[in-house]
């Protein structure tokens, strides 16, 4: 087992002391960028390969709505409809993969299914506003300080939660990254037929990458609706939401363990930063920046901001050994 580099045992104890050190404010900050940094790395479990997918609010969304009803109308607790919503994103992962790998559905073709799939899940929440509460959304019921409901007003313990989430995620990227399946991933991104014809399961490898995804999307969707305790389609499900999950970990870096957290501190920044300059005079900025954004850097910066700073970081390795011969 290698040892930690110092450099990460130190950024960790600084995420570990962070709670004691900063306002109210930066935490409620924090806990969103670390929830939603782990909900644009599990997309970028299946972007950095080439399955392109534009729906994963339909995934965000199940994970958000299904333990809110359970707890509103049934007062089952988060720790069993959590794992409830993402087994019910499995299933949909399943249904909605296996057709498209067995069809080859592929590339562009692919990425409308998912969106077409993020738009059912939205317009079947909004329909069912009797129960969901539609366009309007819904809150959750109120428990106080309490871990059968997971739910607590001081901010810390939530953090913690947020934080050890994140840790997940980057732990499971990083198995992923360096696991076998990922030579199998990248035969499969170039050329299916190929990567068949020397004996890859390119069904089993496909649909492996895309539920893990769906599952681990909707687990921190769940866990974002646990924070702030009210959720509308708008917010956790549909194109905006999909469309923020890809602009953001393609910007942040997708080839990066980290890239898709800075993402999130970017979406995050740039969103409260038009809230504070523009109040609700400019409502909507936020996505028109994002695909102004998106576009500059799918052509400037392809490999998102953490991998141009890792390109430039190479080339000056590469320029000091040569000077060193």
């Amino acid at each position: 087992m290698r040892a930690w580099h110092p450099a990460a045992l130190v950024g960790l104890a600084a995420l570990v002391a962070l709670p004691f050190l900063v306002p109210v404010y930066f935490l409620h900050m924090l806990i969103q960028i670390l929830l939603w940094g782990f909900i644009y790395t599990a997309w970028s479990l299946m972007g950095r390969f080439g399955f392109v997918s534009l729906g994963h609010g339909a995934f965000m969304g199940i994970g958000a709505y299904v333990p809110a009803l359970l707890w509103n109308y049934e007062g089952v607790t988060p720790w069993l409809s959590i794992p409830l919503s993402m087994l019910l994103s499995a299933l949909l992962a399943l249904v909605i993969g296996y057709p498209c790998f067995r069809l080859k559905v592929v590339g562009h073709y692919f990425a409308l299914v998912t969106l077409a799939l993020g738009q059912v899940v939205m317009l079947t929440i909004v329909a069912a506003r009797d129960i969901t509460g539609g366009s309007l959304g819904m809150t959750q019921k109120l428990a106080g300080h309490s871990w059968y409901a997971l739910q607590f007003p001081e901010k810390g313990y939530f953090y913690g939660v947020a934080l050890v989430i994140w840790l997940g995620g980057l732990a499971i990227w990083r198995w992923l990254d360096r696991g076998v399946g990922r030579e199998a991933l990248e035969a499969i991104s170039e050329d299916e037929e190929a990567a068949a014809a020397v004996g890859i399961d390119v069904m089993r490898e496909k649909l492996r990458v895309t539920v893990v995804s769906a599952v681990l999307t909707a687990l921190g969707g769940a866990l974002y609706v646990q924070y702030l305790m009210y959720l509308n389609p708008e917010t956790v499900s549909g194109i905006g939401v999909s469309l923020q999950i890809v602009f953001a970990a393609i910007v942040g870096g997708m080839y990066t363990p980290l890239g898709p957290t800075v993402g999130a501190l970017l979406t995050i920044a740039l969103t409260e930063g038009l809230r504070v300059w523009f109040g609700i005079s400019f409502v909507g900025a936020a996505n028109t920046i994002y695909g102004i954004l998106l576009v500059l850097c799918i052509i400037f910066m392809p490999r998102g901001i953490l991998g141009l700073f890792e390109t430039w970081r190479a080339r000056r390795a590469r320029a000091a050994a040569a000077a060193a011969q």
